[in-house]
């Protein structure tokens, strides 16, 4: 789980200036993981380089220049030598891939699409030391809870010898690896895939893939079913009746005018969908199914899980030949 899924579930407005030093306030901190039950070695040792990271606040705060739109966000999102990308990926690892998906029954497409979205296929994980980064946004205060159950948690990971102090790496605010956990979401998914002790989602290939295959297959993912599809509404539709949470069948939306994108019927399968309208009706329209739902419990976002989408049905067409 991303962090902007995390902070939607939090609605702490915190003072952000504080009447004691980030060393007074490491200082408590450092007391409370011992008394949760943490070995003091591993707290010592993992506040010993700790600072205050400007930029992470700084981050946190600043606000979009302008107003995206699915049509402007998706050819950024999804550029054409992302796409590319993603295809030599998906072929380069197919048989891992493969492997993984059946085990977990997750279909490796958009497994190459998560890991594609969330960092470049491995390449921007982010360059912040996770203690740092966690301490940082705890301290400035407006979502202090959640990010001491963070910062908590990234330590369980130091002291479970999952990775090393100074590979201890991520974002400007704790999230992780190669697919992007927080630390909670690290604790509650991550697979030792290789069976060598670690669960690596720094540098393993197998651990990332299992990892966040884990994720979507507890979450509910469904690889009988595909994510959803882009669609038309009629003229006349009830927009109260669009939202991820409000579910119909398949057969009610067809009778509610709902059609393919290209004015077909809706196919004739006994499926929970929802209507899904990222900007307003002018804009893109799509027929959620479930795993379309999972996407956005790793990211609660319209335009997150339906990058993910769109890069995941351009990795499956045209078809991928490997040898």
């Amino acid at each position: 789980m991303s962090l902007f899924a995390l902070c939607a579930l939090s609605n702490s407005s915190f003072a952000a200036d504080r009447e004691i030093t980030f060393e007074q306030y490491v200082d408590g901190l450092k007391k409370e993981a011992v008394e949760s039950g943490l070995k003091q070695s591993t707290v010592d040792d993992a506040f010993s380089t700790a600072t205050f990271l400007k930029h992470s606040v700084k981050a946190d705060k600043q606000q979009p220049e302008f107003k995206l739109t699915l049509d402007t966000y998706i050819p950024r999102a999804v550029p054409d030598w992302k796409i590319k990308q993603a295809r030599a990926a998906y072929k380069k690892h197919y048989h891992l891939l493969q492997k993984i998906g059946k085990e977990y029954g997750v279909q490796p497409r958009f497994i190459v699409a998560l890991w594609g979205i969330e960092t470049n296929f491995g390449r921007l994980t982010g360059r912040n030391y996770i203690i740092s980064a966690l301490t940082t946004m705890a301290y400035d205060g407006r979502r202090e809870a959640l990010f001491k159950k963070q910062l908590f948690a990234a330590l369980n990971i130091l002291e479970q010898g999952h990775i090393s102090k100074d590979k201890f790496i991520g974002s400007w605010a704790g999230a992780m690896g190669q697919v992007q956990f927080m630390p909670t979401s690290y604790l509650n998914y991550a697979v030792d895939y290789d069976g060598d002790g670690r669960k690596d989602i720094w540098t393993t290939p197998g651990d990332v893939f299992a990892s966040a295959a884990n994720y979507l297959k507890t979450e509910g993912w469904d690889d009988t079913y595909t994510w959803g599809r882009q669609v038309k509404l009629p003229t006349d539709f009830d927009i109260e009746l669009a939202g991820i949470k409000q579910q119909r069948s398949l057969l009610e939306w067809q009778a509610l005018g709902v059609r393919k994108y290209n004015g077909d019927d809706l196919p004739d399968v006994d499926l929970q969908s929802s209507i899904v309208i990222p900007d307003d009706q002018n804009g893109r329209v799509y027929l959620a199914y479930n795993n379309y739902k999972v996407l956005m419990h790793w990211n609660r976002s319209y335009y997150f899980a339906t990058a993910v989408t769109y890069l995941s049905d351009h990795i499956l067409y045209p078809k991928i030949t490997v040898e």
